[in-house]
């Protein structure tokens, strides 16, 4: 049953603090705060100063984004809500000054904490620093608020890879977390280095480790004030707000989808009969402000955890999806290509290393050389090596598949009334894929690679000449292989002959 206030009616009058503001989610996350709850007070948003820079240019700058352009539009007064909070996750204390501590603490009643890093690699040092470090500073300046009625800690489904299935609650971190920071604040880079693979085993990666190590970190605040751990999966472009399609990094498939789209991914190890659990950046957003509404309403004294994930619901393979894409990036151009889009996915490692030798790298030395006698600067091996190595990374994903339990995801959209499921959208079977993947790759194409909608013609052109081009060159090979294979089968048989 709906609780008697509206999602907009609880947040009418609330203060919120926000860390990580500044990223895909965050960003979301205060457009969507400003437009759909018009009776909230205000949105401190923690950010790292800039030299130079004062608070309101930092804001000016934030609100320069082309997600908040349309909102600027309808209400340009509900701008006036931001207040920037200078500081930094890295710094003690969080870098805030003692009068802006005073004032969160006093003012605020709900938290988002969003901020975390995003790479899987990252050196372990600096992962425990940006997911665990940050986010003992922020539980510790919560832990001083007047009337925190909600924390939600923004983690993610992943954050315990080694089990095939994930259910919505708190798992135990193999290390306690006081001893891997006070052990991260001595020991020097070679020893944190040497020790790295043994740590996280049996995690893939620093960032799943960490996560999972923060998690158990904040369940040490449990009955301190009201928490609840959000857990998106993969958190993928704008289903319908605050633009379709709208993304603004080239993480995860993203990366992906540039990559293969501008011709300079054609290979990659993946099963594609795997299903793949993405959730719109809209959705996961709207499910974190749910999630804060009904658990500063409900005030439950343990954590919740909530798996904000896809889980067959309104399933979609890596295969489908790469099918998908294929069709509308002949629709949806890049201006800039280095060759025709092609490749595929490769079930097996020796398929992709093969792949990737006659399709990456072979071309990449080419390139290189004819540049070289040119007497122009090479560039393109080096490309490669990261984009062999940003593949190294993430095929560990694509080559696996999970399952989630999200039924607290679920009850969501039971718990609130049918006006909030509209506004507050988290329905995943409402999607349809091939819609979504379109606008996707116009998103991608207009706000990550920075391409005007005006310029698909003249895309479409060039899409048309490589097409030929490539045609032409699969031609001139196929064509060369019968004829050396020819030759050299007359010569084996002249000389078995005589």
């Amino acid at each position: 049953m709906a609780p008697s206030a509206s999602v907009a009616e609880y947040y009418a009058g609330k203060s919120i603090f926000i860390t990580g503001a500044t990223g895909f989610m965050g960003k979301v996350l205060v457009e969507k705060l400003l437009k759909s709850c018009p009776g909230l007070n205000k949105l401190y948003l923690l950010m790292r100063p800039k030299k130079g820079q004062s608070s309101k240019e930092r804001l000016d700058d934030f609100l320069g984004f082309k997600l908040f352009g349309p909102l600027q539009k309808e209400n340009p007064k509900c701008f006036e809500k931001l207040h920037v909070v200078p500081g930094d996750i890295l710094m003690d204390d969080l870098g805030i000054s003692i009068a802006d501590r005073e004032l969160i603490q006093r003012e605020c009643q709900v938290i988002f904490h969003c901020a975390a890093c995003v790479r899987f690699d990252m050196f372990l040092r600096d992962a425990v620093n940006l997911n665990t470090v940050a986010t003992k500073r922020v539980l510790e300046l919560a832990k001083d608020f007047n009337n925190l009625e909600a924390f939600i800690h923004v983690s993610t489904s992943y954050c315990r890879c080694e089990l095939d299935l994930l259910e919505e609650k708190l798992y135990p971190s193999p290390h306690r977390p006081e001893h891997i920071m006070d052990c991260m604040s001595w020991m020097d880079d070679q020893l944190v280095a040497h020790m790295q693979p043994k740590l996280i085993e049996p995690q893939p990666n620093t960032y799943a480790y960490t996560k999972s190590l923060t998690e158990d970190l904040v369940s040490q605040y449990e009955g301190k004030f009201p928490i609840t751990i959000a857990r998106p999966s993969i958190v993928t472009a704008a289903y319908k707000e605050p633009i379709p399609g709208w993304v603004d990094n080239l993480n995860g498939p993203t990366g992906l989808l540039v990559g293969a789209g501008k011709g300079v991914i054609r290979t990659m190890h993946c099963d594609d009969s795997l299903q793949t659990d993405v959730v719109p950046v809209d959705m996961a957003v709207n499910a974190c402000i749910l999630l804060a509404y009904l658990t500063g309403v409900e005030k439950p004294q343990k954590i919740q955890i909530c798996n904000i994930t896809q889980s067959g619901l309104n399933p979609i393979t890596w295969g489908e999806a790469l099918d998908m894409g294929r069709v509308h990036v002949r629709e949806y151009p890049f201006s800039v290509c280095l060759w025709y889009p092609g490749g595929s996915p490769k079930k097996t490692r020796i398929q992709h290393e093969i792949a990737l030798f006659f399709t990456h790298l072979l071309p990449a030395y080419f390139v290189d050389l004819l540049l070289f006698l040119l007497g122009k600067k090479t560039f393109m091996i080096k490309v490669q090596k990261r984009i062999n190595y940003g593949l190294e990374v993430l095929q560990y994903y694509t080559t696996k598949e999970w399952l989630f339990k999200n039924d607290n995801f679920l009850a969501l959209r039971t718990k609130i009334s049918a006006e909030d499921d509209r506004i507050f959208y988290t329905n995943i079977q409402e999607i349809n894929w091939n819609d979504y993947i379109r606008e996707y790759i116009k998103g991608a194409r207009e706000f990550c690679c920075d391409e005007d909608p005006s310029t698909l013609p003249q895309a479409r052109r060039l899409h048309k000449q490589l097409f030929y081009l490539d045609f032409a060159v699969r031609l001139i090979i196929v064509s060369l292989t019968i004829y050396v294979s020819y030759y050299y089968l007359q010569v084996l048989f002249n000389v078995l002959v005589k």
